[in-house]
């Protein structure tokens, strides 16, 4: 499953800081970033939506706003 999200992550040293804290945390995920969008995505594939939560909760510990892109 792939899971989209909108973020406010504004430039590439916040997306790796935050990539490297979700690898640790699903290391079987493929994560990452599409800074370019206007909403700033962030992919997550490989997971269960029961990760949902805490992927907005990670970034939220880091200062960031996180919600699911529906």
């Amino acid at each position: 499953m792939i899971e989209i999200f909108k973020t406010n992550v504004q430039n590439k040293t916040q997306a790796k800081r935050i990539l490297n804290s979700l690898k640790k945390m699903i290391s079987d995920a493929t994560i990452n970033f599409d800074l370019n969008d206007c909403d700033k995505i962030l992919r997550v594939a490989g997971i269960g939506r029961s990760c949902s939560q805490s992927i907005i909760n990670n970034l939220n510990e880091f200062g960031f706003h996180c919600e699911i892109l529906r």
